[in-house]
């Protein structure tokens, strides 16, 4: 990176094009709008007119039991998998699939990019690609504390290691929205707070990030707000308190309102 070039991302907050982030949106306004997203196999309906917001800033989980779209459901946003109907509006304007690469950055689980370089190899090359700044990487080095294997190739890392490079990597993009698939699959309680830490940290940076999570105790410590998804769904959307009222549950943790709405 050229000398100066970091200093200037940092001062447009270092995360990513200053277009697209400079945005206007009023307070608790969506950023992205999901509208009507619909997606068949055959006979098998994956999603069914899906619709949800996202805010700037917040962290939200997408949870429900395995098959109920959740997977597709980020593969449409991200554009990977044609949606059969509905949009992605950002800032209230639709963004076809392929545009959404402008500011939507999506980390699908269990993949190993270039499995036979170095983890170092591959992180420094990604951020490399993505202008983030050798500053930014080493943070997140240290703070996934990823510095003891970056000599090692990426197909030989343990699940957990694997995981946090990829964690590393996503968050090294500069993009407004991140899309995790399963962000914690594979890391032990202290791995899992570290993560946390840092995802917490880039919401505080103002990006918004959605979180697809099958642990239910990590989501309701994790998450905002949530978005339960049941047979291609939405079945409830909204802060804790909010989906307990809607279940009349007052005192139901996240457990017994998903079980009460999916």
């Amino acid at each position: 990176m050229p000398p100066g070039d970091e200093t200037q991302q940092a001062e447009r907050g270092a995360l990513g094009p200053p277009e697209v982030l400079r945005a206007s949106v009023s307070p608790g306004s969506r950023l992205l709008e999901v509208r009507g997203v619909s997606k068949r196999f055959g006979s098998l309906r994956a999603l069914d007119k899906v619709s949800f917001g996202l805010r700037r800033g917040e962290v939200v989980g997408l949870i429900g039991p395995n098959g109920a779209g959740k997977t597709t459901l980020f593969e449409c946003l991200a554009g990977v998998l044609p949606a059969d109907t509905g949009d992605a509006l950002w800032n209230g304007r639709p963004v076809a699939p392929a545009k959404r690469k402008d500011f939507l950055f999506y980390l699908p689980d269990q993949i190993a990019p270039w499995a036979d370089q170095p983890a170092g190899r591959v992180l420094d090359l990604f951020a490399r690609l993505f202008d983030a700044g050798p500053s930014r990487l080493a943070r997140l080095i240290n703070a996934l504390g990823l510095s003891r294997f970056l000599r090692e190739s990426v197909g030989s890392l343990s699940k957990g290691e694997r995981k946090r490079v990829l964690l590393a990597l996503a968050l090294a993009a500069p993009r407004p929205i991140l899309l995790f698939d399963e962000p914690f699959d594979g890391l032990d309680l202290r791995q899992a707070g570290e993560a946390e830490s840092v995802l917490r940290g880039a919401a505080r940076e103002g990006r918004t990030l959605f979180l697809s999570i099958h642990q239910l105790a990590d989501a309701g410590r994790v998450c905002d707000r949530l978005v339960l998804l049941s047979a291609g769904r939405v079945t409830g959307e909204g802060t804790l308190d909010e989906l307990r009222a809607k279940t009349g549950l007052a005192d139901g943790g996240v457990e017994d309102v998903f079980l009460a709405l999916t």
